[in-house]
């Protein structure tokens, strides 16, 4: 009997809350729905002082560790396939985990980040001082930072994996944060070309120019242009980016600088189909939207005839054996974005101890997440043309802007700071409805071009919100090797929203939520140390106590309380049964480097209360959602690193990291218990191995990279999970240096590089992202997507 209607009890954790992605802007709906001469990274966390005098960021190596906090230079992006994401590269360290569709992390829809089990949504970034948001789906607050800059412009990231730093302006780091750092315009004149082909047709090209200094000041920016267009690994279509940057850079005397920052972007992705154990099992790994196959449109129509009872309808081949046919393939599915990006930083030193930084920003971006469903909302099961067709598109309209400004004073023994966020931003989002010709008496609609006027307006949501932070932090060296910090944090944001647009016959109800949320505490503590003794040794705690705000999503979008129904949030909200997502971080390590060893012991401790999860059932192709404080998880962690360099040049890393997180609570739903107190958390493994080996000698450098991803839990009870894999890559660089002593007529070249990289090496078939539709309490579900094959890539770069 074939399944199309059945019940069926999702979780989707909010915003990221330890397992499923909660996006703002589902794609399938109906499924459920250098800075200046001196860069002080977050005073925060044991400030790490990086002097500048230059355009070269002196992050020596690849890493560089301080406390509970790591600097991770761009030599480490520069070693991947170009047009990388930096969240890849991040997550070679211990404890983080990236999850993608795609070989360089780019698929937007299938990125899943997580670092000591906090998923990216809990977790705070900012790029230059900008604050990037919550990172989920099409996130109402922020961007994605493959869309606020290009991976060869970031010139370092600081991560602090414990408590998070209280100077970072979000209102969601829960799980520690991440601050990203444009290089810096360089002081002559020059620029690089490179271009990347590989696998799928991948194209990749990167041009940059810098101005050098323009007068005696130092006046000097830079200009690039991006571009990442490659076709899908499987099914058809193509994912297609393209970015520009801009940077400015202005000293003012002798120890202050303003900067400015301009961002770009235009992206344009197919997404690959999301999968569930029956279709893997039954059909198999290609599985996969039609759009780009022969007949594409066709085999769509006829499979939505079919989904309707309608004469004409008929399977495709091989998916009669599936229990759900109708949801296996769509005609297409896919993302637009187009952001524009701005900042601009001062930091100027007002005396020899007292240094004011400031940063202002805005932002602008409309988003699109598009399927074509099988499902219209008619009676008849077709649209009014006739056509079992429509495009379902969820349209976002954003905008914000802030600022930040805060105070450095260096008094005695004392490391004083103060400092203010505020944000305001406004987004209306709705849901849209295209209807799709009857076959052979139309083009189809394409959902990434240009958009006819809309057959109907599913559903709209407007959301305006104020946000303020302050902080007040003191790191006092009480020896010249000893340091303990002392500081807290004031959090209060409120929201509005209001329902714009309804049709009842497709939401279910007659109106939306609509209402003021409201996130306050006067009072975050943070407390952390550091003692560096006898000669290579450090140990190190940090305790902090976080919070973070309300999520915010549309209908039926997240674990929002804005997702519900207004009868819903009326019963939430009013009773009280709503809080915001608190913790309490608790952690502690130990550090030996020397030239031949380096040596690193993490471990960490986290009680989570408030767990705030979107609860839906139902039939999928219109379900009921409701939004449910379930409780709380207790995490205990351990991360262990060794790198050993025996000569030079030589390099061997291995790290291993174990998470013990697990559900405090059973959960109650509709009158049925479900027993997941002490399960693991979903899409989150308790074990992590990872190896590194690399070699540099003279001009020619090739690295070999291997990653044990231990057993995930697909479901909240544990009753399915996601099988371990290996997964190995490599890498190989080849520089001509100085390419006039070749030909004189190439004496305005500096290097010529040639690199080959190659991804999953041992072609494993692998299940890369889970619970991007949310996890299923029990039993099988359509929510993870396979990872890429192997894939080949060359690159050729030049500077002048």
């Amino acid at each position: 009997m074939q399944i199309r209607y059945r019940p069926r009890l999702v979780i989707a954790v909010s915003i990221l809350s330890f397992g499923a992605q909660a996006a703002a802007m589902p794609r399938h709906p109906v499924k459920r729905p250098d800075k200046s001469k001196h860069v002080t990274t977050s005073p925060a966390r044991h400030a790490v002082v990086i002097k500048s005098a230059s355009e070269a960021i002196s992050v020596t190596g690849v890493h560089r560790s301080h406390g509970a906090q790591e600097v991770v230079s761009a030599k480490s992006i520069q070693e991947e396939t170009p047009g990388t994401s930096v969240l890849k590269v991040l997550g070679k360290l211990p404890g983080i985990m990236l999850q993608s569709a795609d070989s360089q992390g780019v698929d937007i829809w299938s990125q899943m980040f997580f670092m000591h089990g906090f998923l990216q949504n809990q977790i705070g970034m900012t790029l230059d001082g900008i604050p990037l948001g919550d990172q989920q789906y099409h996130s109402f607050n922020g961007l994605n930072i493959i869309n606020a800059i290009a991976s060869e412009n970031i010139g370092h990231m600081v991560i602090s994996q414990g408590a998070g730093a209280e100077s970072i302006a979000s209102t969601s780091n829960l799980g520690g944060s991440i601050e990203y750092f444009s290089s810096d315009p360089k002081h002559k004149a020059g620029g690089q070309i490179a271009q990347t082909f590989g696998s799928s047709m991948n194209m990749h090209t990167f041009i940059r120019f810098d101005t050098g200094d323009l007068n005696k000041t130092g006046t000097r920016m830079y200009a690039s242009y991006m571009r990442n267009d490659l076709d899908k690994w499987k099914g058809g279509g193509n994912q297609f980016m393209q970015q520009v940057n801009a940077k400015i850079v202005q000293p003012v005397g002798q120890d202050s600088q303003i900067s400015a920052i301009f961002d770009w972007g235009d992206l344009d992705q197919y997404q690959y189909q999301d999968l569930s154990f029956d279709m893997l099992n039954n059909y198999g790994s290609s599985l996969d939207n039609f759009i780009g196959t022969p007949n594409a449109y066709a085999k769509a129509y006829k499979l939505a005839l079919a989904a309707n009872n309608k004469p004409g309808g008929a399977l495709p081949a091989g998916y009669s054996k599936l229990s759900d046919p109708y949801d296996a393939s769509y005609y297409d599915g896919g993302t637009v974005e187009r952001d524009y990006l701005g900042g601009l930083n001062m930091d100027f030193a007002l005396t020899s101890r007292l240094r004011w930084k400031s940063t202002v920003y805005a932002q602008g971006q409309y988003g699109r997440g598009t399927w074509a469903s099988p499902y219209p909302w008619y009676s008849n099961g077709l649209m009014p043309n006739g056509s079992p067709l429509f495009d379902q598109i969820t349209v976002e309209h954003a905008q914000r802007g802030g600022f930040t400004s805060a105070l450095h004073y260096e008094i005695a023994h004392n490391d004083l700071s103060a400092g203010v966020w505020y944000e305001h931003y406004h987004v209306a989002v709705g849901r849209n409805a295209y209807e799709e010709p009857v076959l052979g008496e139309g083009t189809p609609i394409n959902s990434m071009g240009s958009l006819p006027d809309p057959t109907a307006r599913l559903w709209g949501d407007s959301f305006s919100s104020n946000s303020f932070t302050a902080f007040v932090q003191d790191t006092y060296h009480v020896l010249p090797n000893v340091n303990l910090h002392f500081g807290f944090k004031s959090l209060w944001q409120s929201v509005t929203g209001d329902q714009t647009a309804n049709i009842p016959a497709y939401t279910g109800t007659d109106a939306l939520a609509s209402g003021t949320v409201t996130t306050a505490r006067a009072f975050l503590p943070h407390i952390s140390g550091d003692w560096h003794f006898l000669k290579n040794h450090e140990l190190f705690f940090d305790v902090a106590e976080n919070v973070k705000s309300y999520p915010i999503a549309g209908y039926k979008g997240g674990a929002s309380p804005f997702a519900m129904t207004q009868s819903a949030y009326d019963q939430t909200m009013g009773a009280g049964k709503m809080k915001p997502e608190t913790n309490w971080n608790f952690a502690v390590g130990y550090r030996y480097v020397d030239r031949l060893l380096n040596a690193s012991l993490y471990a960490y401790h986290t009680n989570f209360h408030n767990r705030l999860q979107q609860i839906t059932s139902g039939p999928i192709t219109n379900p009921y959602s409701a939004v449910m404080n379930v409780g709380g998880v207790t995490m205990n962690g351990v991360d262990a690193a060794l790198v050993i360099t025996p000569i030079k040049g030589l390099s061997l890393s291995n790290s291993i990291s174990w998470n013990h997180a697990t559900y405090d609570q059973n959960v109650t739903s509709g009158g049925t218990t479900y027993a997941i107190a002490g399960q693991q958390i979903v899409n989150y493994p308790r074990f992590m191995y990872k190896a590194s080996l690399s070699y540099a000698w003279r001009d020619v450098s090739a690295h070999i990279d291997t990653m044990y991803m231990g057993q995930r839990n697909y479901t909240y009870t544990g009753d399915l999970s996601i099988p371990s894999y290996w997964l190995t890559s490599a890498g190989a660089q080849y520089h001509l240096r100085n390419l006039g002593q070749y030909n004189r007529h190439l004496k305005s070249f500096q290097d010529l590089t040639f690199s080959f990289n190659v991804y999953n090496l041992t072609n494993t078939t692998y299940i890369a992202t889970a619970g991007e539709n949310g996890n299923s309490m029990s039993g099988d579900d359509q929510s993870f997507l396979i990872g890429a094959p192997r894939q080949y890539f060359g690159s050729v770069a030049v500077t002048f």
